[in-house]
């Protein structure tokens, strides 16, 4: 009798195992990668001119429109933000997923949504922006065209001021087009900036000089699996530390890492897709 029912427990707990398992994965692939949050903070920005405290900035990451992100998903993200009527819209790369050139109608199609700022929107590139190995070019340059028919102002290596607040868009760090240093020498020291990055690699490199503000950046997802109380296990970075969120660099310098509204593999766990909704400070 006791060897039966210890038979029988271990078969039920075998069963609500696989059955938890069963929920978790289900979630995992079903319900995370697609329930976005909108995270809420300050951004001070030392030298804002006084019309733009309090001012909104959104800043969206890693699209990734292509085989495996939903476009129906994309587009509703969209339109969460437009109804936040933010007064700067800020992209920090991976437009798409490149596999073919069906991803520029792809992509035009779904940019036809992309909210917009009152006052600006700016972007830059990312990665996977250049297609396979991050060196295609031709697959940058069509992205590029398509997202500036968009109405977006694209920074490759370049600056773009509105209304006092100047905004620095670097190409990304593992293309062939990465060089800020020309850019750098010659804005890092004006105030009132916001730089934009793709990958948080960079803000490592010695080539920020006076450069004393805020980067933004995307590229890791958060590692889009996140073990509680544990690192993500798979993050595209050399410094393990740039998961996500907010971090002090030397300089004075700040990092925020936006997990991004995309994936490459529909999977998320304890890591869901994000917009950054922030509020612009005067500072110093």
């Amino acid at each position: 009798m006791a060897k039966r029912f210890t038979r029988r427990s271990a078969l039920k707990t075998l069963a609500w195992t696989a059955g938890g398992a069963a929920a978790v994965g289900l979630y995992t692939w079903r319900v995370e990668p697609h329930w976005l949050e909108i995270t809420h903070r300050d951004l001070p920005v030392a030298g804002l001119p006084q019309a733009l405290d309090g001012k909104t900035l959104a800043q969206l990451s890693d699209l990734h429109v292509g085989p495996k992100v939903a476009d129906d998903y994309i587009v509703h993200t969209f339109r969460r933000v437009a109804d936040l009527a933010p007064d700067f819209v800020v992209f920090t790369g991976d437009w798409i997923t490149y596999r073919s050139y069906a991803q520029f109608e792809q992509l035009r199609r779904v940019l036809q949504q992309f909210p917009h700022g009152r006052l600006a929107t700016v972007g830059i590139l990312g990665n996977h922006d250049y297609g396979f190995n991050w060196r295609m070019t031709s697959v940058a340059d069509e992205v590029a065209k398509i997202v500036q028919a968009a109405g977006v102002t694209l920074l490759r290596n370049d600056a773009a001021s509105f209304c006092g607040l100047q905004f620095i868009g670097m190409d990304d760090l593992w293309s062939p087009r990465f060089g800020p240093e020309a850019l750098l020498a010659a804005y890092s020291a004006d105030t009132s900036t916001i730089a934009l990055c793709h990958n948080p690699d960079a803000a490592d490199l010695t080539l920020w000089g006076r450069y004393h503000g805020w980067i933004l950046s995307g590229h890791t997802h958060g590692g889009q699996c996140k073990p509680p109380f544990l690192p993500p296990p798979l993050l595209p970075v050399l410094n393990r530390r740039y998961t996500s969120g907010e971090f002090d660099l030397s300089g004075d310098r700040k990092l925020f890492i936006n997990r991004g509204v995309g994936h490459l593999l529909r999977v998320r766990f304890n890591c869901r897709p994000e917009v950054a909704l922030f509020r612009l400070r005067r500072s110093g």
